[in-house]
Parts: structure tokens; C-alpha cells; sequence
């Protein structure tokens, strides 16, 4: 039983305040919705968002260069098709002998300039869409753009010098679409150190 004439214990401090113990708290580890958790949320949130910024500029800078370069490369195999085109063309316009044409009648004369304005007109647009014709006669030898069939003994022009074209090749933007077949020299003076042979192309 309880003695009713005994007094209650003081809970009260000195100020008249209850006294009430706290948990003992990690410095690390701040109170739920104190400043510093608050402060770490948002920097770890920051954080993921410029993540995500930066892969999605990634992605957009991917995108836009495999968008333009289907636009240029998509036509790659139909550009090789009409190659051959133009090398017929060609070929029929080295059959006439340079003697014929001049001594042609004009029903000749005028089947020799339609076929040229075909290839002319062929080459204007295979280049309007980013496929361009190599020339590389007179220019140093560059397995790159060019493929030697023979060398050629000419002492007249530096070794490694493009002395005869056999088929014409083709570059489609900064990709080689068919290389060059040529004859190479050999023999003759070294040739002098060249630039890069791309800026004659």
C-alpha cells in the first residue's frame, strides 16, 4: 500500500524545467530532419541529377552523329552500283580514237558529247550526295586511296609516284568507296617528303 502522507519525488530541475535524457546520438549519423541529413540529401540528389544530365548530352551527341552519318553512308551500296555506270561510260568514251573523233561525221560527234554529258551529269550527282572521283595521276603512291597493279620503270618521275590510272576510284565523305587502281613508278630520284596526300583529294 501507499502512504498517502508521503511526498512525490521533485522531477524538476533547479529552473523548475522536467529533466529528460536524450539518446546518445553519432556525430556521423544525423537526427531525422536535422540540417545536415537534409543538406546530404540534396547534394546526393544533385549529384544523380548531373549524372543523368551528362549521359543524356552523351546520348543526344551519339545520336546526332549516327543520324548523320546514315545520311551520308546510307547510300554507300547503291553508290558502288552506279560505279560501274560510270565506268562504262568511260570505257565506251576510250574506245572512239582520238583520230575518229576528229574526222567524225556529226551523227558521231553528237553520240560522243551525249555519252560525256551522261558521265558528267552521272559524276554531278554521285558528288552532290558526298561520293567524289579520285585523280590521283601525277600524285605520290597512298595505299590508303590508291591500290598498285604494276610498277612502271620511269626514271623521269620520283619512285612511288602514280604514272597510270587503270579504273578511277571514289571517296564517299572521308571514307574510301572504291579504291584507285594505278601503275606506280620505280626508279627515278626518291621523292621528297610529301604532305599528307589527303589535302590533293
Amino acid at each position: 500500500m501507499t502512504d498517502p502522507t508521503r511526498q512525490p519525488e521533485d522531477t524538476t530541475a533547479a529552473t523548475g524545467e522536467p529533466v529528460v535524457s536524450k539518446p546518445y546520438i553519432m556525430p556521423d549519423d544525423p537526427e531525422p530532419g536535422s540540417v545536415e541529413l537534409l543538406q546530404k540529401e540534396a547534394a546526393e540528389a544533385r549529384d544523380r541529377m548531373l549524372r543523368t544530365l551528362a549521359e543524356m548530352e552523351n546520348l543526344r551527341k551519339r545520336t546526332a552523329k549516327e543520324v548523320a552519318d546514315s545520311k551520308l553512308y546510307g547510300i554507300t551500296g547503291f553508290a558502288r552500283d552506279v560505279l560501274d555506270i560510270a565506268d562504262n561510260l568511260q570505257r565506251a568514251l576510250d574506245a572512239v580514237p582520238a583520230e575518229a573523233r576528229a574526222a567524225a561525221d556529226p551523227g558521231l560527234t553528237a553520240l560522243i558529247e551525249g555519252v560525256e554529258l551522261t558521265e558528267r551529269s552521272l559524276l554531278n550527282a554521285l558528288e552532290k550526295h558526298g561520293v567524289k572521283k579520285l585523280d590521283p595521276q601525277g600524285q605520290k603512291f597512298d595505299p590508303n586511296f590508291h591500290q598498285a597493279m604494276y610498277e612502271v620503270p620511269d626514271a623521269s618521275v620520283p619512285a612511288g609516284t602514280v604514272v597510270q590510272v587503270m579504273q578511277a576510284g571514289y571517296t564517299i565523305g572521308e571514307r574510301v568507296l572504291r579504291p584507285a587502281l594505278v601503275g606506280v613508278a620505280k626508279g627515278g630520284a626518291k621523292a621528297a617528303p610529301a604532305a599528307n596526300s589527303n589535302e590533293a583529294n
